[in-house]
């Protein structure tokens, strides 16, 4: 009887320390839809059915509502995995909007996105996904437009959440939605002169999060960063991005080193693309498994059972990339 007892309590307490596994995938951002080797690797290894897939932007252009970079597809671009719908709206789109161009802006948007479906006989499931930066000069009518695209699609409509609409939700508000996905990155600028991540600095987002668990919808996905970049620093204090970039991309013979991750360059010359003059410096920013670990470790004490969105599939950031981690 005391083996049966001990056994039991074991079992609850192994029960009670076990982690809940995170299932996950990846969001899809390249106007090209097409997969190469590693890509598609990454994918099938997935553990969550979906692949979240920009289809376009949006923007008011002359007063006029525009798609812009509209994705096209090729043969490559094959996945057992339900294409989720994505699409960027900017938030000057919805500024000075009248009430019949929300109806028009819903409309057009929901019938540009089932072209692109049944043009690329995409299998696509009950969801669609709207990014947006919305502010508290918008919310009123982005929320709108939300609620008639459901209405006008008949499916499922969900959407973005960025760290600055939770932290002041009072001001922006709760959007009319049943399932949001959090953006953990974007802490910061990097075009602002700090010695922070501005990817990712943990510690800025647990500011940004501190009351995440009384924001008012309960289903939250985490979107988790997998990019990199670096950040061109020139004479005048100027500063410029360039993707994609890592360390090791800045071993070279015609660069000084000043930091782990940072190098002066001591010889004009093409580098990365561009022309980039002796005396301008290069800080490369990238993600480490422990950052993530961090984001994760204080999100399961704030949301339960979510699903992470790495963002982005690109075989430059999932090449060797451990995704069991959680």
């Amino acid at each position: 009887m005391k083996g049966i007892r001990f056994l039991f309590i074991l079992f609850f307490l192994v029960s009670c320390t076990q982690k809940d596994a995170h299932p996950y995938t990846f969001y899809y951002w390249k106007t090209h839809l097409s997969l190469n080797p590693a890509e598609k690797k990454a994918l099938k290894e997935a553990t969550a059915p979906y692949l979240f897939t920009r289809f376009f932007d949006v923007d008011k252009v002359d007063g006029k509502f525009q798609p812009i970079a509209v994705i096209t597809k090729d043969k490559s671009f094959e996945t057992d995995k339900q294409i989720i719908p994505v699409v960027f709206i900017t938030n000057q789109t919805f500024l000075n909007i009248k009430a019949d161009e929300i109806k028009f802006l819903a409309e057009s948007i929901y019938r540009l996105v089932r072209k692109k479906v049944e043009d690329y006989h995409l299998k696509t499931g009950n969801e669609i996904q709207i990014d947006c930066d919305w502010t508290a000069g918008t919310r009123d009518d982005y929320f709108k437009f939300l609620k008639v695209l459901k209405e006008t699609s008949g499916e499922e409509v969900t959407c973005t959440l960025r760290l600055h609409q939770v932290k002041d939700k009072n001001l922006t508000g709760i959007p009319p939605v049943g399932k949001m996905y959090l953006m953990c990155y974007s802490t910061s600028s990097p075009l602002e002169a700090s010695d922070k991540n501005s990817i990712l600095d943990v510690n800025t987002l647990k500011s940004y999060l501190s009351k995440l668990e009384d924001y008012p919808v309960k289903k939250i996905e985490v979107a988790l960063p997998l990019y990199s970049w670096g950040i061109v620093t020139n004479h005048l204090g100027k500063h410029k991005l360039i993707n994609a970039l890592s360390k090791k991309d800045l071993e070279n013979k015609n660069f000084k080193k000043i930091s782990e991750n940072e190098i002066v360059i001591i010889k004009d010359g093409f580098y990365f693309g561009n022309f980039l003059n002796k005396g301008f410096k290069i800080k490369v920013e990238e993600i480490t498994d422990d950052q993530l670990e961090d984001v994760v470790r204080l999100l399961d004490k704030k949301i339960r059972h979510f699903n992470i969105i790495y963002y982005q599939l690109d075989s430059k950031f999932v090449k060797d990339q451990n995704f069991n981690m959680f």
